[in-house]
């Protein structure tokens, strides 16, 4: 099967690399703008990985021509930040075609809306299935441009799920050889609210944020950062998180339960769950708070979850704190900036029956 993998960031670079393993014919694309992976690629005509997953996998195309990446590929997975979604959607537009189906890996917050949006795709039209998934299916690292280090490929709890749910199932049956893993969630309300980096990255960037100045990331993100104070924040996090799926008929799993299945965690736990986590063991901090764990996670995820729940009625006392104090760390006032809120996906003023049919 031709793949086509738009980012050449580590979990781009993991993903074309596990495709290309499989035998799929994989092609890779990123902007002139992030140039280093793609070099690297050319240089060696494919992907170098080490540690959970180790070798080489020939990629047959990296490059900066959309139209050239695009050609022929049944399955596109835009990989990226949230941020990247819109650029990505933008770009690809003139190239898409009937019968292809787009996997936003990780949706992070409806990332499937927000790319057809952007590719102005019609949420109804079946023409080009857009899909996402709940989370990214790797813990992985760059090591050099063209060979990445990836710490865990998950080995269950990641959910998937196209923007009218009942395409899900063919979206499904295509990746299964290289995602068994992979399970078909409700709609892409689940998928949206089973992603944990909102959830973990800014509390624990919030209370590293001296230590990450200070020593500039010189210590281990979760081995070092979490302690149960830590974990506490984590917690009150997770559970309005969860009451917000709650009343839109969703059950989130807590995500010491999720990591503790996808094989990150020892124990289901908020503090020792993830500082002792086989999974996230040697995973250095960001050498400074402007990191996407910010400007993503707060900007776009957490705005996000704010967003829908003031929608639907659902408090989140907790939440609206980390985004008042990351602004005010930050100077930068996410809320006002609103990259990712429910107007910003059109779907403002639907109520919870009228979300769930129009995803359905």
């Amino acid at each position: 099967m031709k793949i086509a993998v738009l980012g050449s960031g580590n979990g781009g670079c993991a993903v074309a690399f596990d495709c290309a393993t499989h035998g799929h014919n994989v092609s890779l694309f990123d902007f002139e703008a992030f140039p280093e992976n793609i070099k690297g690629v050319n240089q060696q005509d494919g992907i170098i990985a080490e540690g959970n997953m180790e070798g080489f996998a020939p990629i047959e195309y990296a490059g900066h021509e959309i139209e050239e990446a695009l050609i022929d590929a049944e399955i596109i997975y835009v990989v990226g930040p949230a941020y990247s979604t819109r650029p990505f959607a933008t770009a690809c537009k003139p190239y898409l075609r009937k019968g292809q189906i787009v996997i936003v890996c990780p949706g992070s917050c409806m990332g499937s809306i927000e790319f057809k949006n952007g590719a102005q795709l019609s949420l109804r039209d079946d023409d080009i299935i857009v899909a996402e998934t709940s989370t990214l299916p790797y813990a992985v690292r760059s090591v050099e441009p063209g060979k990445i280090r990836i710490f865990l490929k998950l080995k269950n709890g990641i959910f998937v799920a196209a923007v009218r749910a009942q395409n899900t199932p063919q979206v499904l049956e295509k990746v299964q050889d290289v995602y068994p893993a992979m399970a078909t969630a409700k709609n892409i309300l689940q998928t949206s609210l089973q992603n944990g980096n909102p959830v973990i990255h800014p509390s624990i960037t919030l209370l590293n944020a001296a230590l990450i100045e200070r020593t500039r990331g010189n210590f281990y993100f979760y081995e070092e950062g979490v302690t149960p104070a830590v974990g506490r924040l984590i917690k009150a996090i997770d559970q309005e998180r969860i009451a917000i799926g709650q009343a839109l008929d969703i059950e989130i799993l807590p995500d010491p339960d999720l990591g503790y299945m996808q094989g990150y965690m020892a124990e289901p736990t908020y503090d020792k769950g993830y500082s002792e986590a086989p999974g996230f063991q040697g995973i250095k901090a960001q050498n400074s708070l402007d990191y996407r764990y910010f400007h993503e996670d707060v900007g776009y995820g957490l705005v996000f979850l704010q967003s829908l729940a003031e929608q639907i009625g659902v408090e989140t006392p907790y939440i609206s704190t980390v985004i008042r104090l990351v602004s005010l760390l930050m100077e930068r006032d996410y809320l006002t900036q609103g990259k990712r809120t429910m107007e910003s996906l059109n779907l403002a003023g639907l109520s919870v029956e009228n979300l769930k049919l129009l995803l359905t």
